[in-house]
């Protein structure tokens, strides 16, 4: 009976549940804002929120998470600008859908999928947590380095047509990430005695430049063009459409949870391994994926949100947080002299249990918000080109100088703006670049922690490897998807039918 009372606490409770509304409603809103992201929003909340009792504080930022990760979509629809790195596959499918009049069908889609991700993820933080975490705790450095690998690997789902100018992308991209002081040898790499360099290159100015500049700078061609009229009809999708996409949806929700799961990762990586995910296995998709494909929202969007839940499991039980908004939420609980780790969920199971009502709660939340709104929203892309162009600069501007309040990043966005723009008229896809900077550190870290590890020597590490099971499951796995990129694979599946 505690149980049931700690985890209905948020609903019971009206402060409380007026204070997870208002969070989600706000992430939702944070989240759609190119440069806002929710980790920036939750960590200055904690210096408004040291004074308050611990559940209302921790209610407002579980309502922030929840909808910010959800918010990212909006825009990555509506003006192809991911709010947040989660929602960068989301825009591969959910801009050409908004270009073909069907925004709001687009977004209705996104937040009833979002919503059954964020439930799985709940579901399996709320039944699955010990056991989660404990398969999560016996990732070693190397398995990183090969998940890492894995998502590099896929460049062959957001490469369009040429392999080859996706795997050049995701190159550029890792390259971009490398620039800076390297956090184990504190030696300048790619700074070429620039001291603007030595702090790194802003990711988020990348993903602004990319995706927002290189864009408005790509539609001056058409300037002239009527908007597009959007069909503001069937926002609320069909049952049947649901049930339709749900068998994905479930399976995309599992990876999302298992790579939230795993410390450090995220629903970034999640959505682009869901989307990879979706590409390989949907047979005959009502529009090819990249031109407005469902399952190209379906599968992301699942995965994101119920990366959350998943992100969770590491912070309750171990105390280790799953992405960075929940490193900033294990400070929140030392501030109000909680010790997040496996005593937690023996000596406060309470709390553990207020969580997960507080999650479902904003789940529950953004649905409703999500659902509601849309008409106004989607006015936004059916403003005239001469008045979209100037607004899609002037968030890409105000986002990339929020991060770190640096001109800097406003050069470095402007720059990467143009660069995108020339890779986008000669055919090079812009989503490989961002994948590369977002692996960047994974991959080199891990790397070098685990060559480490094993003294330096090459056949030790792949002993370890080809020895654990983890291990040997993930280098199979990689090894599959690089034969699934090469013609010998594309041959042996059209004899399949014949």
């Amino acid at each position: 009976m505690s149980i049931l009372a700690d985890f209905l606490m948020p609903v019971t409770d009206l402060k409380l549940l007026g204070l997870v509304a208002v969070g989600t409603f706000a992430g939702i809103y944070v989240g759609a804002i190119p440069g806002l992201s929710v980790t920036m929003a939750v960590s200055i909340l904690i210096s408004f929120t040291f004074s308050w009792d611990v559940y209302p504080a921790l209610a407002l930022m579980i309502g922030i998470y929840m909808g910010g990760v959800y918010g990212g979509s909006r825009t990555a629809i509506l003006l192809n600008i991911p709010g947040a790195p989660s929602a960068i596959a989301t825009a591969l499918d959910g801009f050409p859908l908004a270009q073909q009049g069907r925004a709001g069908e687009a977004i209705g889609i996104v937040t009833v999928v979002s919503f059954i991700g964020g439930f799985i993820g709940i579901l399996a933080l709320a039944l699955f947590a010990p056991s989660l975490s404990d398969f999560a705790i016996r990732f070693q450095p190397r398995d990183f380095m090969l998940l890492a690998i894995m998502g590099i690997l896929l460049v062959g789902s957001l490469s369009g047509e040429s392999l080859i100018k996706g795997v050049f992308s995701g190159a550029l991209g890792i390259a971009i990430g490398a620039v800076g002081m390297d956090p184990l040898t504190v030696q300048d790499r790619f700074v070429f005695e620039i001291d603007a360099l030595r702090g790194g290159v802003s990711f988020v100015a990348v993903m602004i430049g990319m995706f927002g500049v290189a864009e408005a700078l790509a539609q001056l061609h058409s300037v002239n063009t009527p908007a597009v009229k959007q069909k503001i009809t069937g926002i609320i999708p069909s049952w049947s459409r649901v049930r339709k996409h749900l068998p994905l949806g479930l399976q995309t929700s599992t990876i999302g949870t298992v790579v939230g799961a795993l410390p450090g990762t995220g629903g970034d990586i999640a959505a682009l391994m869901a989307y990879d995910y979706a590409k390989r296995t949907t047979r005959n998709p009502e529009t090819p994926f990249g031109k407005g494909a469902v399952e190209g929202l379906v599968a992301p969007e699942t995965a994101n949100n119920a990366a959350v839940g998943g992100a969770f499991i590491p912070m309750m039980t171990l105390g280790i947080p799953g992405d960075a908004v929940t490193a900033i939420m294990i400070g929140a609980l030392f501030i109000h002299g909680l010790n997040p780790g496996p005593m937690l969920m023996v000596e406060q199971p309470h709390m553990f249990w207020f969580i997960v009502g507080s999650l479902m709660l904003a789940n529950i939340f953004m649905l409703i918000f999500g659902l509601t709104g849309i008409r106004l929203f989607v006015k936004i892309v059916e403003l005239p080109r001469t008045v979209l162009l100037p607004v899609i600069l002037v968030l890409s501007i105000v986002g990339a100088y929020a991060v770190n309040n640096s001109l800097t990043d406003v050069y470095w966005m402007l720059g990467f703006g143009v660069f995108g723009y020339f890779m986008k008229e000669y055919g090079y896809p812009l989503g490989p670049v961002i994948l590369g900077v977002i692996l960047s550190r994974l991959l080199d870290d891990n790397w070098r922690r685990a060559i480490i590890s094993e003294q330096e020597s090459l056949g030790g590490l792949m002993r370890g490897i080809v020895t654990s099971p983890l291990s040997l499951c993930l280098f199979l796995a990689v090894c599959l998807i690089i034969l699934s990129n090469t013609p010998v694979w594309r041959m042996i599946r059209r004899r399949k039918p014949a």
